[in-house]
């Protein structure tokens, strides 16, 4: 699969209804100094396309999925521990989580997930960028 992302740049899928989720995001562009992120939420074109490509259940992707046409797909706790670690330090520190065995990272990581919208609500439809963060969109 080709989504012709340049090379230096990482694409970011997420729930788009999701509060959680869309505070994730805009806080990764907040602390994404070497604007290495693009975004699409999972119910985009973009998004639909990674799901199938991948062969990811829809019913059961309640996961940040991380895509590089280089390094591939990561998902769950692996995806947001390769986010944060090129976000700066402190968060970068984030990375020591790897050492923990991936089944005991994504037990937590589904449990806050399972719960997100209990916790954090839900929106009725995907968010809209500002305008000045439109490019860093795929839809």
């Amino acid at each position: 699969m080709k989504l012709n992302l340049p090379k230096h740049k990482q694409l970011i899928l997420f729930d788009g209804v999701c509060n959680l989720c869309n505070s994730s995001v805009l806080y990764v562009i907040k602390h994404d100094k070497k604007n290495q992120f693009l975004f699409a939420p999972l119910q985009s074109d973009v998004g639909k396309q990674i799901i199938e490509t991948f062969n990811i259940d829809p019913s059961q992707t309640d996961s940040i999925l991380l895509y590089s046409e280089l390094k591939g797909l990561s998902v769950k706790s692996s995806a947001a521990l390769h986010i944060a670690k090129h976000l700066g330090f402190p968060r970068r520190l984030m990375s020591i989580f790897f050492i923990v065995p991936t089944f005991i990272r994504n037990w937590v990581y589904d449990f806050v997930a399972r719960n997100r919208y209990k916790w954090y609500g839900k929106k009725d439809a995907c968010m809209i960028p500002t305008p000045e963060l439109t490019s860093k969109f795929l839809t």
